[in-house]
């Protein structure tokens, strides 16, 4: 096992002090206390980062080891991230947060993060993105404190292939999880499935029956330049128009009638190709072969408090110095503002020039 210590790719910053002149020029944007971009985007789903620290080694997220993670108190406490989606939601339209990592479970003051969010007075709606490592002793706790619902990432339900592309033998823990979650009341429960070519591609139809059977919502998303160690290849992922030929033999899929309403997955009704029996939904997240930037109404705050206004960003503002230096609320509001008003108009991987980030996915949160 290598010993090579894996820097987390973090961008300097763009300052947030008096004598700032990087953060983008807002002199053309309109009077809204939205988090508006130039291209009429208002960003109102945020994606919360609690920790770079995961329990796991997926092979298109982190190294097998080496990572260098974040100490504690570089790590935004209760009480700052709590202050900060209530800016976002008080000031600058937020309507849904999600929480991620790494993994947030790994944070064991998750309860009281939660609790404080949905104490707010405009209650947003609370997510969280999690391997579900641990969560049948909390999901309970959890949902008691507000959480309303959760992504469960799991690309495999063979034991072999599952610790092929975690490096841990923890399936079973992950399984535990669901069912924990399923008993609390946790609900819908979607799974997020990532297809390796060779690895677990050949495993979809299985996993989205054991999905079906479940009553679980299969969310499978196309592999995306976030890895650390920097392998990923378009000409080798698994794309959207893989998934349906791979499930096309034995499922018949049907776009949803409803809007699609800026949401990353593009949902299809399941049917069982033999039998013609509805089975459920499926959603695919194509996010390299059929970008739906134009729509994106995110915004990003890595664990640190850094604004990443797009996963693929190569920008970071600062919104913790602006907290512990006492700033308020509204002047941490305009920063945010800014930012975002900054956000470009794709995430450029249709382009010749294309640059991976260097931050992997565990450090941005997703």
């Amino acid at each position: 096992m290598s010993s090579r210590r894996v820097s987390l790719g973090i961008p300097v910053p763009r300052r947030t002090d008096e004598a700032a002149g990087a953060l983008p020029d807002t002199t053309d944007r309109p009077d809204t206390p939205a988090l508006a971009d130039r291209f009429g985007r208002e960003a109102t789903d945020l994606r919360l980062s609690l920790t770079d620290f995961c329990n796991l080694r997926c092979t298109y997220c982190m190294p097998e080891s080496g990572m260098v993670f974040l100490k504690k108190d570089q790590l935004l406490s209760v009480e700052e991230i709590v202050r900060l989606v209530r800016i976002g939601v008080e000031r600058l339209g937020i309507e849904q947060v999600r929480f991620t990592g790494g993994e947030p479970l790994t944070r064991p003051d998750l309860e009281e993060i939660i609790a404080g969010v949905a104490s707010l007075e405009r209650r947003p709606d609370i997510s969280l993105t999690t391997n579900a490592i641990g969560l049948d002793h909390r999901a309970e706790r959890l949902r008691e404190a507000g959480l309303d619902r959760i992504n469960v990432s799991l690309d495999s339900v063979v034991s072999e292939t599952f610790e092929r592309l975690t490096r841990r033998p923890l399936l079973h823990r992950v399984l535990a999880g669901i069912d924990g979650a399923r008993a609390a009341g946790l609900d819908p429960i979607k799974v997020n499935a990532v297809l390796m070519p060779g690895i677990n591609d050949h495993e979809l139809p299985d996993l989205l029956d054991w999905c079906l059977e479940r009553d679980l919502q299969l969310r499978v998303i196309e592999q995306m330049p976030l890895d650390a160690d920097h392998r990923w290849e378009r000409s080798t992922m698994i794309t959207a128009g893989d998934v349906h030929e791979m499930l096309a033999p034995r499922y018949a899929l049907t776009p949803v009638a409803e809007p699609r309403d800026g949401a990353p997955a593009e949902l299809y009704e399941v049917a069982d190709r033999a039998t013609g029996q509805h089975r459920g939904r499926v959603g695919i997240i194509a996010s390299v072969t059929r970008p739906f930037c134009a729509d994106c109404r995110r915004t990003r705050l890595t664990a640190e408090g850094r604004v990443r206004t797009c996963l693929f960003s190569r920008e970071e503002t600062d919104l913790r110095t602006a907290l512990r230096s006492g700033a308020d609320d509204e002047a941490i509001a305009d920063i945010w503002r800014a930012a975002q008003w900054g956000k470009k108009a794709g995430h450029g991987m249709d382009r010749a020039d294309f640059v991976q980030p260097e931050r992997p996915m565990s450090a941005i949160g997703g």
